[in-house]
């Protein structure tokens, strides 16, 4: 039997396939940016990125990415079966396969991170619109743009919940009893 995989090395390989896919951070960031600043004036991009970050530790995300994008891959080698090859590809529009991945990795946020990823879905903010054109360059995106949203989502999310710790002027003890907790899973 072999050995599990190290939870650093899901890690990675999720961040990796991210850049390979030419998904940055900061992208990301620019997108929770917006979502946020409305109601954290205070908010700086800096924060935004570290939230992304954190959001890039947790398992289900990681395991949502490395399964979108790998579908995503397989299909532009056209290497999936038909019919869902062509689902794949021309990201069909009664196909929620890549929804419910991506909303699935969503959860762990709580309802803020679910509506926020519905809103992000239908609107398609910054890179996730680049992402949304069906086949962008040779490259199909069908799961990916759902990803980034999920992964936006649960940032905005995480630092909606960091505005009202501070708000509630909890400890610093607290606020990182909170940050442990959100690593699980």
């Amino acid at each position: 039997m072999k050995n599990r995989v190290h939870s650093r090395e899901v890690e990675a390989a999720a961040r990796r396939l991210l850049n390979e896919r030419g998904v940055t951070i900061p992208e990301i960031a620019e997108i929770v940016y917006e979502m946020q600043i409305p109601f954290s004036p205070g908010l700086t991009k800096e924060e935004c990125i570290e939230s992304v970050d954190a959001v890039l530790m947790k398992r289900e995300i990681q395991h949502a990415i490395l399964v979108g994008v790998e579908l995503d891959i397989l299909a532009e080698q056209k290497k999936l079966s038909e019919p869902l090859q062509s689902i794949v590809e021309q990201d069909e529009g009664l196909f929620g396969v890549d929804e419910t991945i991506a909303l699935g990795a969503v959860f762990g946020y709580g309802s803020i991170a679910v509506t926020t990823f519905g809103h992000l879905d239908k609107f398609k903010m910054g890179i996730i619109q680049k992402l949304d054109t069906k086949i962008a360059n040779g490259k199909v995106h069908t799961f990916l743009d759902d990803l980034v949203a999920s992964i936006a989502a649960n940032a905005s999310s995480r630092l909606a919940h960091r505005l009202r710790d501070k708000q509630e002027r909890l400890t610093a003890e607290e606020i990182a009893q909170h940050e442990n907790e959100e690593k699980i899973g």
